[in-house]
């Protein structure tokens, strides 16, 4: 198995999220199985990043068995798209369902959250998230997380774009999905993986 978290826009390897997961898939016998890479600001490539990682990891004929996307906020964006082309399952973290609309108002100069560093989201990188505009043909490959207490994305935007998906909506919670133990049994199960040990 393969597992590729994909973060979200201004987070990093260093969020709250992808350090719990990475302890949560760091049983001895899923060693090398966890990639977190640090995506930059350019969609096009932030997924270039991910293919070559999977395509180095994996192959061809094994992708859509042994990959596991997990995707939050912008990265389920990224993710939704990936998991299109490869045929492999993915998991939603509060995704941006509709990235080049709610990116549109990001444009210009940020910081990083976990450290800082400035970034600039350019006018074309809506044009490259337009680019990857995708549907969800397989909703069974599916899993939505999805917080109505999300104080960013609209969760009922996420639970109708996935509709037939599996779905677990907490009630309340935030963004970041800190309480953690509501979610991560069904995300453990999803992956085909024991119950969640103690994180």
């Amino acid at each position: 198995m393969m597992i590729l978290y994909l973060h979200g826009f201004r987070s990093s390897p260093s969020s709250f999220k992808a350090k719990l997961l990475a302890d949560q898939f760091s049983d001895p016998a899923l060693a090398g199985s966890w990639f977190c890479p640090q995506l930059p600001a350019s969609p096009r490539e932030s997924v270039a990043i991910a293919e070559a990682l999977v395509q180095k990891h994996l192959p061809a004929d094994r992708i859509a068995s042994e990959l596991v996307l997990i995707g939050s906020s912008l990265g389920g964006y990224y993710a939704n798209w990936l998991a299109e082309r490869w045929g492999c399952r993915a998991a939603m973290l509060n995704p941006a369902v509709y990235a080049p609309r709610d990116l549109a108002t990001q444009v210009g100069t940020h910081t990083a959250w976990h450290d800082g560093s400035p970034f600039v989201f350019l006018p074309e990188y809506v044009d490259e998230l337009q680019a990857m505009r995708t549907g969800m043909t397989r909703p069974d490959r599916y899993l939505l997380v999805a917080a109505t207490g999300d104080e960013v994305l609209d969760w009922r935007e996420m639970r109708d774009y996935y509709a037939g998906a599996h779905q677990h909506i907490i009630e309340g919670s935030d963004h970041g999905l800190g309480d953690y133990p509501r979610w991560l049994p069904e995300l453990r199960a999803f992956m085909g993986l024991p119950g969640s040990p103690d994180a």
